[in-house]
């Protein structure tokens, strides 16, 4: 395990963040505990939880297993910003959901402080002066290290990071999009804005809710229950399956069985590795649910991907280019011109 920089702050954190989403759901506590374990002995320091996630139990199972450890060893982000209880101001970035969400965020995760304090997503109600004043605030008091963001557009943090410097608040120093060989949209605008800024791309969702895992295939009428698009799609919601059950996923499929195949590694090592390797990336959050999946995720470490073969899976997931990226891409091509943003 390596460590890399919280975007331009002074803390390490591991290449790879563990995500707790399904602690205390599909994951019991017991088998959460057991994954923790592993990852601490991997090397692992970065964990990713929300107050939201399986009701708050996420932040109760992790906050135990943080009692019975050295705290000031790792690194723990959390988020603000859904529903998390049945009154009117118990969602949103307003100043009194995010001072209520911290206080119970913190209990839960029995600890004094919050490493890194994430608003889940844009609030287009509550001004950004009173979103970013209140977190400037609970950085004041010691309760909160640093704060970050996530699934922003690109412009949305910037407009923040420019509030941020208007009024000497505190600045975002990560920022959490949806990142995968299935979804690179994010290169358009995201990674360059990061790259600039100096902020840490925490993609979530690295295997694409397990569609890049290589348990799926064209083949499939149905994803097969016990995974979590066949528990999904037998509950009735659209799923990533009905999403990404298309042509182009196929086609990337396959590229990913094919490289998979030539280096001896899983699809899911070679997805992982291949999100590794891209410009700006930081840390990935590897939401496993299982000791087996967290096993087979850090397979994804310690070796390296040749340039062909991340050629071949770039090819394949290639986006479609659409205006004003066909534009800039052109005028590149016709003044000889290359741009470092090629290479993302």
């Amino acid at each position: 395990m390596e460590y890399k920089r919280l975007g331009n702050t002074g803390t390490l954190i591991s290449e790879l963040c563990l995500g707790t989403m399904t602690f205390g759901g599909q994951t019991v506590e017991s088998d959460a505990v057991k994954i923790m374990d592993r990852f601490a002995q991997e090397g692992g320091i970065f964990f990713d939880t929300a107050n939201v996630y399986t009701g708050g139990i996420s932040e109760e199972i992790l906050g135990k297993w943080l009692h019975d450890h050295d705290r000031d060893d790792y690194v723990v982000a959390t988020k603000v910003r859904f529903q998390s209880g049945n009154s009117k101001n118990s969602i949103g970035l307003g100043r009194k959901h995010i001072l209520k969400s911290v206080e119970e965020s913190l209990q839960r995760l029995k600890t004094d402080y919050i490493d890194l304090l994430q608003v889940h997503a844009w609030d287009p109600i509550t001004p950004l002066e009173e979103t970013l004043g209140t977190l400037t605030g609970l950085v004041d008091q010691g309760l909160v290290r640093y704060i970050g963001a996530s699934n922003f557009r690109a412009w949305q943090f910037e407009k923040a990071l420019g509030v941020s410097k208007e009024n000497g608040f505190e600045k975002f120093v990560s920022l959490q999009p949806q990142y995968n060989l299935l979804s690179r949209s994010t290169e358009n605008e995201i990674i360059p804005m990061a790259i600039h800024e100096d902020v840490a791309i925490l993609p979530w969702s690295p295997l694409k809710s397990g569609v890049l895992s290589g348990k799926y295939s064209a083949e499939m009428n149905n994803p097969p229950e016990g995974t979590r698009l066949g528990d999904a799609f037998k509950s009735g919601r659209k799923t990533p399956w009905e999403l990404n059950n298309n042509e182009h996923t196929w086609r990337v499929v396959n590229a990913l069985n094919r490289v998979a195949k030539e280096v001896g590694k899983t699809n899911s090592q070679v997805a992982l590795n291949w999100l590794l390797t891209r410009k700006g990336v930081t840390s990935p959050i590897i939401g496993v649910r299982t000791m087996d999946q967290l096993i087979d995720n850090l397979g994804c470490l310690g070796w390296k991907l040749t340039k062909s073969e991340i050629d071949e899976l770039n090819q394949s997931s290639a986006l479609h280019v659409t205006y004003p990226y066909d534009l800039w891409a052109e005028n590149q091509q016709r003044s000889g011109r290359m741009d470092d943003l090629e290479e993302l």
